[in-house]
């Protein structure tokens, strides 16, 4: 061991040995006078002589001289021309403002919660004089989220190939649009909300969602452009102003939120309406984002389970509604309105879940702890996805227990809720 460290090597646990005279103590320098102080004249330092050069090697060298990587010579010769010539000198300035914009690539994908933040910040400080309603909330940061996503992108992803999809009868269909035509989708079914609350709808009255977007394809420009998001934003903007204005029944026995918004073959109150429109704005902003490859988060937790309990809250009709279609398996013990029933417990995971009981053989039965013959756990984006009939009933990813038949029926019933 000892021997591998000869004379050359250095061994970081030998100790060092004492100073022994004064050939090994460190020399230090004495300080050196300044030039000041030596009566001496100071070195005298020239200016660079500017370069004769020609007009054209003058301007050549304007990106150069706006990044400073001009030689002294050609610099001098630059700014002396630029004091003679007006061409080159906007030339220079253009340039010398392009290079202030030149910094690091980052991102212009807007943070999700950002706007959420700025408003809990503000509201903390000062509470809104006119707030908006709660049931109105998941509508206006959907639009707000929509109206982000369509400012970032540029003019010929406006006319990017779109395609809707729900699920009719026992299968997925779909309609091919662009982002504009989504857009002017969406103005046409959210008329139904406007025409609701005594706005101007842009749509024909009495009819149903599908009918008034094709009727509103007809009747506008066509292809449609990037002009449709104003009116569309437009209109977002007073419906949450008007609701906001007409005021909400905290209590939810009244107020604003009970007017009735027809949908052709159904009604909707006003509360419910409105989280409908935030679920469809939020689905079809994904299949924008999908579309132009866009990154796009789901809503935040507490809207999303808003949306999650309308769906809830809309399946036994759904299942009725497919039983009278022979859709769906007859039902098995016909109760009286308000009465427990065979029931269903849908158990929804993640952000905005929960768990709710679906009366299975009658819309106007309750769903019942004791009546539960079956239970179906799904994902929250995923149940959101299946009733937008975006993912079929038999691929829903879903922890199934009990009756099969009922978990199928509930499955199909939760994709029959959606419509283009």
């Amino acid at each position: 061991m000892s021997a591998a460290n000869g004379p050359d090597r250095f061994d970081p646990y030998e100790e060092e040995p004492e100073s022994t005279g004064p050939a090994d103590r460190p020399w230090i320098p004495t300080p050196r006078a300044s030039v000041e102080d030596t009566g001496r004249p100071l070195p005298q330092v020239t200016a660079a002589e500017p370069a004769v050069l020609e007009h054209r090697v003058l301007k050549s060298l304007l990106g150069a001289w706006a990044l400073a990587a001009c030689s002294p010579e050609e610099a001098a010769a630059v700014e002396i021309h630029l004091g003679s010539c007006g061409t080159c000198a906007e030339e220079a300035l253009r340039l010398r403002d392009a290079v202030g914009l030149l910094h690091a690539e980052e991102s212009l994908d807007l943070d999700p919660m950002l706007r959420s933040r700025v408003l809990e910040g503000c509201l903390n400080r000062r509470p809104a004089r006119i707030p908006v309603p709660g049931w109105a909330g998941p509508y206006d940061a959907e639009t707000a989220r929509l109206d982000a996503l369509l400012q970032d992108i540029g003019d010929g992803e406006w006319h990017a190939p779109v395609r809707l999809r729900w699920y009719e009868g026992a299968e997925q269909v779909g309609k091919k649009t662009t982002v504009a035509g989504v857009i002017s989708h969406l103005t046409s079914v959210d008329g139904l909300v406007a025409r609701a609350v005594g706005l101007e709808d842009p749509a024909p009255p009495d009819l149903d969602p599908t009918a008034r977007t094709k009727a509103y394809w007809k009747a506008s420009y066509f292809p449609p452009t990037r002009a449709v998001r104003a009116p569309w934003r437009d209109q977002s903007h007073s419906v949450i102003r008007t609701v906001s204005f007409a005021g909400s029944d905290k209590g939810g026995s009244g107020g604003s939120g009970q007017l009735p918004v027809s949908y052709g073959g159904f009604e909707l109150a006003l509360r419910d309406a409105m989280v409908d429109r935030a679920f469809e704005c939020w689905i079809h902003a994904g299949d924008i984002a999908d579309a132009i490859d866009y990154p796009y988060e789901p809503p935040a937790p507490r809207h999303l389970n808003r949306m999650i309990d309308l769906a809830a809250r809309l399946l036994p009709g759904s299942l009725a509604a497919r039983r009278r279609h022979g859709l769906a398996g007859p039902a098995r013990e016909l109760v009286g309105a308000g009465r427990p029933g065979r029931s269903l417990r849908l158990e929804v995971e993640g952000a905005g879940g929960g768990e709710w009981l679906i009366a299975l053989d009658s819309p106007a039965a309750v769903g019942s702890d004791e009546r539960e013959v079956a239970h179906v756990a799904l994902d929250g984006v995923e149940f959101c996805r299946l009733a937008a009939g975006h993912v079929l009933p038999e691929e829903a990813a879903a922890g199934q227990v009990g009756d099969r038949e009922a978990i199928r029926d509930v499955l199909s019933a939760t994709a029959g809720l959606s419509r283009m």
